[in-house]
């Protein structure tokens, strides 16, 4: 009887087995990315600040991009192109309370200011690594800022069969050069940005 059940159960997993994926379909390898100009990938982007609250823990927040476009040639990285736009009025946290808190006045005044923007400026690449520098826009004051960026892979979306791509970085930024000074020096002026960014073929 168990060798039957066993059977059974070995005949019903065949179909599933079958019609898993091989393997993801993007590759590390640069290679496989082409020239072009990409557009941002609004539902696969994100951007998650971390500071030091009050010295008790660290508190964490995301943005989501708005639109955007990289316009890249994988054999003259340094030309590259990097125009994000993130939407400051639609940030995400745990709680409902701390999210119109940081939408109001004392910080984003998301009201008035409702998107940050990312231009890049330059762009040095090492390898599957890459420093991007450029301009960093928030309650329309502009800073340099600079993402150790790390390419995570390209290939055709079996979805939407178009190129995608992504990158993975971390960049530091004083709150305080926005005018997000409130609380200052109770709540930490760093944060640390954690992108996840990720562009499909226009």
């Amino acid at each position: 009887m168990r060798l039957i059940l066993a059977a059974v159960l070995a005949a019903a997993a065949v179909p599933a087995i079958a019609q898993a994926p091989a393997g993801l379909p993007g590759s590390p390898n640069a290679a496989a990315l082409t020239a072009g100009t990409y557009a941002v990938d609004p539902a696969h982007t994100q951007v998650t600040w971390t500071l030091n609250h009050m010295g008790f823990s660290m508190l964490s927040g995301q943005f989501g991009a708005e639109g955007g476009s990289l316009t890249i040639d994988p054999k003259r990285p340094a030309a590259a192109k990097l125009d994000v736009t993130f939407a400051i009025n639609k940030l995400s946290t745990t709680s409902e309370q701390f999210k119109h808190h940081l939408e109001s006045k004392d910080f984003f005044d998301a009201a008035t200011y409702p998107t940050a923007r990312f231009v890049s400026t330059s762009v040095v690449a090492n390898g599957n690594r890459a420093k991007i520098t450029g301009n960093l826009t928030i309650k329309n004051v502009t800073k340099p800022v600079t993402i150790d960026a790390t390419f995570v892979g390209a290939g055709t979306n079996p979805m939407s069969k178009k190129l995608n791509f992504g990158f993975r970085g971390t960049a530091m930024i004083k709150r305080s050069d926005f005018g997000l000074g409130y609380a200052l020096p109770v709540v930490a002026d760093d944060v640390k940005l954690d992108i996840n960014a990720a562009f499909t073929a226009q």
